[in-house]
C-alpha cells in the first residue's frame, strides 16, 4: 500500500484518540491541540498500525473486524511527518497503534519512529505518545525521554466497567503506567493526559468525574478528557445508542468547576449519578443555591465571583483587579471587561442596587435542577 493510502487508513483509524477537548472524533489525519504552554498547534494525528490482537468491544480495530489492515514503518512515517512539517501542515504529532503483535514490539515501533525524528531529522517540536497497554517500564520510560506528552486511556472508572469494554486490558496495567510517568516526570508537571469513552459502558457521570479527581491528584494529570460513545458497526457495542455530545459538554464544563471554580464533586448537580442535560451545572448549582446570591460585585471575594453564572477565572480577575482603582458602577463596565452580562446579572448588586432591575421576574427560588436559562 503507497504512503498517502497509509495514511488514509491510519488517520482515520486515529480518529478517536482525543488529544484536546476539541480534537474529535472528527475527519482523518490533522487534528488542533494545545501545547503545555498554551499554544494553539495542528498535529498529524495517525496510528502506527491499526493490526491489532486485542477485541475491544468498541474499537473501529478490534482484530475481529473485517477492514483494510496496513503498517507504517517507522522511517516511512518520520519521512511523511516531516514532509508535512516543512510544507506547514502540521506542528507536531500525535501517535498512537493497535497492538501489532504485543505492546512491546508496538511500543518499539513507535519509538523509533520519534527516535528518527529527534536524531535524524533534527525536529525539536511536539510529540506526543500514546502508551500502549502492558509494555514495559523501559518503554514508558523511553517514551517521557522523546515526547512532550504521553497518554494512556482509562476509558472507563474502574475495573469493572473496563472489563465490559475489553478482556485484554488491565487497570493494574493502565494505572501502573501512569504512576511511572508520574514519577518519571515528578519535576517537570503536567507531562500526561487519559481519556474516558462517555457512556459505553453504563458508567455514571458521577463515577467519571471521581475517577477525573483521582487522575489529576494521584498522577499530576495535565488534562482528562472525554469522548463520547460513537457506536462502531461489526463491533459488539454496535447495537448502542451514540452518546450524546451534550452529555460530553456537561463533563467538560464540571471538570473546569472541579479544576479551576473552586467546586467540589458533592456540589454539582447530580441526578442518580448523572449531569443533567438540559442546563450547565453551574447554572443549575445558582438556581439551586439562592440563598448565595445576590452578591454584591464590588465586595465580593474571587472565590465568591467564580460561583456566578457568566464570571470565569479571567473575568474574576478583571473584577478585582478595576476595584483597585475604584468600584464598578454598572453592568457595561462588567461586559468590557468580559462577564457574560446576560447571565449574571441576575445574581449580582452593583452597588447596593440590583444589576437587573426586573430581578423579581428571575425565579431565585427555583430549586429543580431543570429549569431554563
Amino acid at each position: 500500500m503507497e504512503t498517502l493510502a497509509k495514511l488514509q487508513v491510519l488517520g482515520e483509524g486515529a480518529k478517536y484518540d482525543i488529544c484536546s477537548s476539541t480534537s474529535g472524533p472528527q475527519g482523518s489525519g490533522v487534528c488542533q491541540s494545545f501545547t503545555p504552554d498554551g499554544r494553539c498547534i495542528s498535529l498529524l494525528r495517525v496510528l502506527m498500525s491499526n493490526n491489532c490482537e486485542r477485541d475491544c468491544a468498541y474499537c473501529p480495530n478490534r482484530v475481529q473486524r473485517d477492514v483494510p489492515r496496513t503498517t507504517f514503518a517507522p522511517e516511512e512515517l518520520a519521512r511523511l511527518f516531516m514532509d508535512f512539517y516543512r510544507r506547514n501542515y502540521v506542528s507536531g504529532l500525535f501517535l498512537s497503534s493497535g497492538i501489532d503483535d504485543n505492546a512491546d514490539k508496538t511500543m518499539d515501533k513507535m519509538l523509533a519512529t520519534a527516535e528518527l525524528l529527534r536524531s535524524q531529522h533534527g525536529f525539536t517540536g511536539y510529540i506526543h505518545l500514546k502508551l500502549i497497554p502492558g509494555c514495559s517500564a523501559g518503554h514508558i520510560q523511553e517514551a517521557v525521554r522523546l515526547a512532550q506528552r504521553v497518554s494512556i486511556n482509562c476509558e472507563t472508572p474502574d475495573q469493572e466497567s473496563l472489563a465490559r469494554l475489553s478482556r485484554a486490558k488491565s487497570w493494574e496495567d493502565i494505572t501502573g503506567a501512569m504512576e511511572m510517568v508520574r514519577t518519571l516526570t515528578a519535576a517537570d508537571r503536567g507531562r500526561q493526559s487519559t481519556q474516558f469513552i462517555v457512556g459505553a459502558a453504563q458508567e455514571t457521570d458521577l463515577a467519571i468525574l471521581k475517577r477525573a479527581l483521582d487522575c489529576y491528584r494521584r498522577y499530576n494529570m495535565l488534562r482528562v478528557y472525554f469522548s463520547a460513545f460513537v457506536p462502531v458497526p461489526d463491533t459488539p457495542l454496535a447495537v448502542l445508542d451514540r452518546t450524546s455530545l451534550v452529555r460530553e459538554q456537561r463533563l467538560y464544563q464540571s471538570d473546569f468547576l472541579l479544576r479551576q471554580y473552586g467546586f467540589r464533586v458533592e456540589e454539582l448537580p447530580f441526578v442518580d449519578g448523572q449531569l443533567p442535560l438540559d442546563q450547565d451545572p453551574k447554572l443549575a448549582w445558582a438556581r439551586a443555591n439562592p440563598g448565595f446570591f445576590p452578591l454584591e460585585v464590588n465586595r465580593a471575594t474571587r472565590k465568591e465571583l467564580l460561583r456566578v453564572p457568566g464570571i470565569g477565572p479571567v473575568s474574576a480577575g478583571r473584577i478585582i483587579k478595576v476595584r483597585r482603582q475604584g468600584t464598578i458602577a454598572n453592568l457595561n463596565e462588567l461586559k468590557n471587561i468580559g462577564v457574560v452580562t446576560s447571565r449574571a446579572a441576575p445574581y449580582l448588586l452593583i452597588r447596593g442596587k440590583l444589576a437587573m432591575p426586573n430581578r423579581a421576574q428571575f425565579n431565585f427560588q427555583q430549586l429543580s435542577l431543570f429549569g431554563g436559562d
